[in-house]
């Protein structure tokens, strides 16, 4: 079979290791799909030697052979193609074949490039200063084709071996980029779901995780008059809207470093304060709530609706934990959150309630109206307070 003597590029994937994944399949990989394989570049001034060369190496079944025939059109191939062994004439004018060598083994592209010299100079510190460069072997001209044929099969089947390597290397690298990605995306969808401190710690103990805080404060909002919207809009709409407005209280909990606890139909529940203790937890959630009647305003001017919305607070003590085995949930209760919640439901329209306890926490901060008093179930008569 003629060699092909153009320049061509070879796909490392598809065509040199082709249905080869282990060193087993390359040792039952016979000389003649090994020959087929292998991409040799041939280097040499003297077109008599190229031409020896590329006549030995089509004799012994190689059919990829590229030839040049000085220093720096070895380089630009090399750059520019897979070459699975370089045969190396050393004293070439310009750009010298220890020059070409030099280059190779100093750059991670193209350092593991077998490279066979072969010079009809015998100076024994060129041939060591060679092999320290990095050549794999020397021959001497005239060359020895038993020698030859020994030598680049030697060399062009340790340079499968590190294909093959390499190769693995890189499919290990890659499904450990893609097990990070999943891992990344699994712990962003756990912040979602909970707070960092308490992700972290579900990751780390598999028991059970609950905490007693004794100062937070419990927000709950709701939007009035949302059972008779719901029937008036579709089930996009209704949901379009609710995403507007839940989004923008994410937005506004996320910028007060509160943790949102959950949505329950049209009701928000947040707290302050928790899990990491914060003295300006009443402050931080009257703050939540003078953002959320400004940001459902502007969603009702968006939307064309003309939705109200009720948000009480309590402050105190509260257990704090998570539950559930499958679709797990970062939860509190306690007095505190009961309260808070009467707080919202006996509130006014379009206002923030607060109760006593609040109210002593954000006092100096805000003005506060007294309401004189609601009635809380199973509570009794409570003192509350609107923020004005």
């Amino acid at each position: 079979m003629k060699p092909n003597l153009e320049v061509n590029s070879i796909d490392f994937d598809s065509f040199w290791l082709h249905g080869v994944n282990s060193a087993d399949e390359v040792s039952q990989l016979t000389a003649t799909e090994i020959t087929k394989r292998a991409h040799i570049l041939v280097v040499d001034d003297s077109s008599t030697m190229r031409a020896a060369l590329v006549h030995e190496l089509a004799g012994l079944g190689y059919t990829h052979i590229s030839q040049v025939h000085d220093g720096q059109s070895a380089l630009d191939l090399l750059n520019n193609n897979v070459v699975d062994l370089v045969l190396l004439d050393i004293e070439m004018p310009g750009i010298s074949g220890m020059d070409v060598l030099t280059t190779m083994k100093s750059g991670k592209k193209l350092s593991p490039v077998p490279v066979i010299v072969i010079s009809g100079i015998l100076d024994e510190d060129k041939v060591m200063k060679c092999i320290e460069l990095g050549a794999e072997d020397f021959l001497s001209k005239p060359f020895n084709p038993t020698l030859l044929k020994a030598r680049v099969s030697s060399s062009i089947e340790k340079k499968l071996l590190r294909d093959l390597e390499l190769k693995h290397v890189e499919e290990m690298r890659k499904e450990q980029e893609q097990l990070a990605l999943e891992k990344d995306k699994s712990d962003r969808l756990l912040l979602n779901i909970l707070p960092a401190l308490i992700a972290h710690e579900l990751k780390t103990n598999t028991s059970e995780i609950s905490q007693a805080h004794d100062e937070v404060t419990v927000l709950f909002s709701d939007l009035v008059g949302f059972t008779s919207f719901s029937r008036s809009v579709s089930a996009s709409e209704l949901v379009h809207m609710l995403n507007r407005v839940f989004s923008a209280f994410d937005d506004l909990a996320f910028h007060l470093k509160l943790e949102k606890i959950k949505t329950i139909g049209d009701a928000y529940m947040l707290v302050g304060g928790l899990p990491i203790a914060r003295p300006d937890h009443a402050q931080a959630c009257i703050q939540m709530g003078l953002g959320m009647i400004t940001a459902l305003e502007v969603v009702n001017k968006s939307l064309g609706c003309s939705l109200q919305m009720r948000i009480g607070m309590h402050s105190g003590p509260v257990a704090a934990g998570v539950i559930g085995k499958r679709k797990f949930a970062y939860d509190i209760w306690g007095d505190t959150v009961n309260t808070a919640s009467r707080m919202e439901s006996t509130g006014q329209a379009g206002c923030i309630q607060v109760s006593q306890s609040t109210y002593e926490f954000a006092r100096g901060c805000f003005h506060f109206e007294p309401t004189g008093g609601v009635d809380c179930k199973g509570i009794g008569l409570m003192p509350s307070y609107l923020v004005s």
